[in-house]
């Protein structure tokens, strides 16, 4: 199987051994990932383009504002997020988005800076990769105000009405380790109802390990259990869902499968 692992994180703090991951990754089929970049700090943006940079064949990198820390970024930031995501090697705006379960940034200003990554997106003619959690209602009605079709929602864990409005906004759905856990009936019935070359599979790592490696830190070469999972609740093989999203995270962001 060729597997894409759609979102993942490789800060040093988090994943101080970058190429042994990568190897362990290589090794269990994954043959791309999506490195994400967010603001750390004032002026930092982490190490994710240094780390894509490093291995262009294997990592593409995006840039954003996480909803987490849109009351301490700047106007300095934004500035310097538009520049980053002008790059070409950068595929995409993003995380950005709307968390209402931890309220770390008021809502007011989560949704002005969700909605300045949309004008950014829109601009640079880049998908936009979106973080929503238990704010389902406002992102899509955000989504539909500012234009924005062409994206992924990234760790999607609502149901199946949530997952209808962001695939009518023609947007991705990104599947985490998440649909493994137990009592995610929910999310688990809006994977089988959505078309599965709208689908894109992701670890979130280091977070959010799948079944059976939960408690443990996760890394892309996991993708190959929620693969797994999809597989099942679609009732078609292991590799249809890997060869389809696959081919569908190619497309979204842009890199070319060797």
């Amino acid at each position: 199987m060729r597997l894409v692992d759609a979102h993942c994180h490789l800060e040093a703090e988090e994943t101080p051994d970058v190429a042994g991951v990568l190897a362990r990754a290589r090794a269990a089929g994954v043959v791309h990932a999506i490195v994400v970049g967010q603001w750390q700090r004032p002026g930092d943006f982490g190490n994710a383009l240094e780390v894509a940079r490093a291995h262009p064949e294997f990592l593409t990198p995006t840039m954003g504002i996480h909803p987490h820390n849109a009351a301490e970024a700047s106007e300095a930031d934004l500035a310097e997020l538009e520049r980053l995501c002008a790059l070409p090697e950068v595929a995409a705006v993003g995380e950005a988005g709307l968390d209402y379960y931890y309220d770390s940034s008021p809502r007011d200003v989560q949704a002005e800076v969700l909605r300045r990554q949309c004008a950014l997106a829109r601009r640079l003619g880049k998908p936009l990769v979106v973080h929503v959690r238990d704010a389902h209602e406002d992102c899509v009605r955000i989504l539909a105000e500012e234009g924005i079709s062409r994206g992924v929602i990234h760790c999607f864990t609502g149901d199946t009405a949530a997952a209808r409005g962001y695939l009518e906004r023609g947007m991705h759905l990104s599947i985490s380790g998440i649909v493994t856990y137990k009592k995610t009936e929910a999310l688990q019935e809006a994977v089988r109802f959505a078309p599965l070359d709208r689908l894109l599979v992701e670890t979130d790592s280091p977070y959010l390990a799948p079944i059976p490696y939960r408690g443990k830190r996760n890394e892309p070469g996991y993708v190959v259990e929620t693969v797994r999972k999809v597989a099942e609740l679609k009732g078609v093989s292991a590799e249809a869902v890997a060869d389809t999203t696959t081919q569908n995270a190619a497309r979204v962001f842009g890199f070319a499968l060797t």
